[in-house]
């Protein structure tokens, strides 16, 4: 049935309220205390500043519009028959003191926690989103990765250093899209794209894992906020091969070093695999003998029930993912099963704690210094630091979004809507839809088929306790 939906307010009292109980109920906190606050701001003014200069470079950002804590720059370009590849990334130790308040502050966090209304991030803004910013023509401290690959887009040289650099653009997604698309990009965003493609296939040889699953997203629509599902742009995936580049270089530094903090994911079980091709053959999505998993998800279409339900299933082969310290005594297994090789978080470390530390390992490792002690005495406290917190950002946004769906939803109690169903419980008694308008994805009771077309109604939208339920009809 055809119905017009009305779009939650952004000052709903309802919808705040239940946001603000969520972030009281998990100790999240937008503000900072005073002493925080403080030390960022002195920190901002006089950073640690490198010795060596490479402003001239004429790095890039490319992030969401709304975006102001850019992490990253890069720069792109041929070397012989391969590639340089230059990525700059905000050197947060060139403001925080190790052991002052914000450093404490930063071990309470762990990394930044989104929500439509308001953030908490990490470090206060007048860093975040200030002084340690790559913000357009301003000259910041990085921590710079310069990554020689050959002609197949395989890394042979790394090089880390601390060096003064300055952003000419701050772009995003859907701009660098289209000048790749027409022909107007510029030759580092060129190389952007074939660098990326072939990140890409190696990744595909070595059984990486990219389950193109469309986001979930909670988007401002003049005052009011708007569910979609974002299927990510091309060049979303070839930005994130730079970034899933340079923590794999830093992985194998690291492992070098026999002293680091690894990202790790374990391979999936035999009888998890083994489920999922009954689930396939369920679905009627084709799997060949011998053909690799990864093989099989890049062939999918998420717009299709079937597939849908089947990339929803897939990520149980995504579970169990953890940091793994180590001192001497390299882990028994190192790798990252999505990524198909060893791999670091390097690349955020103005949204998450972690990556601050693998910075300062890698600069001291490349260089051929010892790394700071006041690095290593935090390592082995990181994993269990980054465990609670990603717990937390996870019950935070499963919140955030139960909140905005049952804010959409409300007025709508009793509707019968299309759904897919794309995912069963345990127990049989019913499990989850996806609905394609509104942007929901949501509890349904009844007997349901995974992975085919249904009529459900609306039976519970309740925004204070963010709950939403459907029955099949």
């Amino acid at each position: 049935m055809q119905r017009r939906l009305l779009l939650p307010q952004a000052d709903d009292p309802e919808l705040t309220a239940s946001l603000a109980a969520l972030r009281e109920s998990l100790g999240v906190e937008c503000g900072f205390p005073a002493a925080v606050e403080a030390e960022a701001a002195a920190a901002g003014a006089a950073a640690r500043q490198p010795d060596r200069d490479q402003a001239d470079i004429p790095f890039v950002t490319i992030d969401p519009p709304e975006s102001r804590d850019l992490d990253q720059a890069l720069h792109l370009e041929r070397n012989g028959n391969g590639y340089r590849v230059r990525y700059a990334i905000a050197d947060v130790g060139a403001f925080v003191e190790p052991g002052g308040a914000l450093d404490r502050e930063a071990h309470e966090r762990g990394q930044t926690f989104y929500a439509p209304d308001r953030k908490a991030p990490l470090y206060p803004p007048s860093l975040s989103e200030g002084a340690a910013s790559l913000l357009p023509d301003e000259t910041r401290p990085a921590v710079l990765w310069t990554m020689i690959l050959d002609g197949t887009g395989e890394g042979i040289e790394v090089e880390v250093t601390r060096a003064l650099v300055r952003s000419r653009e701050k772009l995003d997604y859907a701009g660098v899209q289209r000048s790749l698309d027409d022909g107007t990009a510029a030759e580092s965003l060129q190389l952007l794209r074939e660098v990326g493609l072939l990140r890409e296939q190696r990744e595909e040889r070595l059984g990486g894992i990219n389950l193109p699953l469309p986001e979930q997203t909670i988007e401002k629509n003049g005052d009011a906020y708007e569910l979609r599902f974002r299927a990510p742009l091309p060049v979303e995936g070839w930005n994130a091969q730079i970034s899933l580049m340079t923590g794999q270089a830093a992985a194998e530094l690291m492992l070098r070093a026999r002293l680091g903090l690894l990202r790790t994911l374990p391979q999936a079980d035999r009888r998890a695999v083994a489920r999922l091709r009954r689930t396939a053959a369920a679905l009627g999505v084709e799997w060949q003998e011998g053909q690799s998993f990864a093989g099989v998800i890049r062939g999918l279409d998420p717009d299709r029930p079937a597939h849908a339900a089947f990339l929803a299933e897939s990520t149980v082969l995504l579970r169990g993912s953890g940091y793994a310290a180590f001192d001497d005594e390299v882990p028994s297994q190192p790798a990252h099963a999505g990524v198909g090789a060893p791999y670091s978080h390097a690349t955020a470390p103005l949204r998450r704690l972690v990556d601050r530390y693998v910075s300062e390992v890698c600069l001291a490792v490349s260089a051929g210094r010892a790394v700071p002690e006041w690095v290593q005495a935090a390592l082995s406290a990181l994993p269990e630091t980054m465990e609670r917190s990603n717990r937390r950002a996870q019950q935070f946004e499963a919140g955030v979004l139960s909140a905005v769906e049952a804010a959409v939803l409300e007025p709508h109690v009793g509707d019968t809507f299309a759904a897919v169903v794309v995912e069963l419980d345990d127990d049989g008694g019913g499990g989850t839809i996806q609905l394609r308008d509104p942007a929901v994805t949501a509890h349904c009771l009844g007997d349901l088929p995974l992975g085919e077309a249904i009529d459900a109604r609306l039976v519970l939208a309740d925004v204070g306790k963010r709950q939403v339920r459907f029955e099949r009809v």
